[in-house]
């Protein structure tokens, strides 16, 4: 029997609880995107970069299956940190991003991926830690070329499990798949709703219930038979 909702927001109304709903959403969405680009993510810089090499990719308007894969390609190629980035030359890059599939955006991605790298080596010492400190993180991380603020919500997203002063951190994109789970649309409600751990992997399944119905559906559901 599928959760009832009310038509207009998604909200149940009747069935699953919010606890099941985002149980059965982190069942179905185990692994983040970071995850799935092969970063194993933690406080040290050259994970912490290649999470923001992925929020670049992810914030352009093309499939996320595409920019993980793109991702993947780069650190495959050797540019898993900000020195090596921005000694691989243009083309280098290019040619990474390409066999990842990512070709409509990929010599403007070069560019502004070896410029970023440049800048991280220069204002941070190659190290996101340093912009941590920063008296405003997430106005730092615009300064960075090819993160505008869809890509500073995708890295701070992710970064949330190992930066917990940022927790809960749901973006407008999370909310909407919330929305579309019948889930509180509260950043703070729902980081009550799960263990400081699984915040980036709650973040990031919302996101994808939020671009994908049918996954949504399916979560709801198995929530309303629990």
């Amino acid at each position: 029997m599928a959760v009832k909702t009310d038509g207009k927001s998604g909200r149940k109304t009747a069935g699953a609880t919010d606890r099941a709903v985002v149980r059965a959403l982190l069942d179905r969405q185990e692994r983040t995107y970071a995850a799935e680009a092969g970063i194993r993510l933690r406080n040290t810089p050259a994970p912490l970069y290649q999470t923001l090499v992925l929020a670049t990719l992810l914030s352009a308007r093309i499939r996320a299956d595409t920019a993980v894969a793109a991702a993947r390609a780069l650190f495959d190629a050797g540019m898993r940190d900000p020195r090596s980035m921005a000694q691989a030359t243009w083309q280098q890059r290019v040619d990474a991003l390409g066999k990842g599939g990512y070709r409509r955006y990929d010599e403007r991605t070069a560019t502004l991926l070896g410029k970023g790298a440049e800048l991280l080596l220069e204002r941070w010492g190659g190290d996101l830690r340093r912009l941590r400190e920063e008296p405003d993180p997430k106005k730092a991380l615009l300064d960075l070329p090819g993160i505008g603020p869809t890509g500073a919500d995708i890295f701070l997203r992710d970064v949330q499990g190992v930066w917990p002063e940022f927790a809960p951190y749901i973006d407008r994109k999370a909310l909407d798949g919330a929305r579309r789970l019948g889930l509180p649309a509260s950043p703070e409600k729902l980081g009550g709703l799960v263990t400081g751990r699984d915040m980036p992997r709650l973040a990031d399944g919302l996101v994808h219930a939020a671009l994908d119905r049918p996954l949504a559906d399916e979560v709801l559901a198995t929530a309303e038979a629990t």
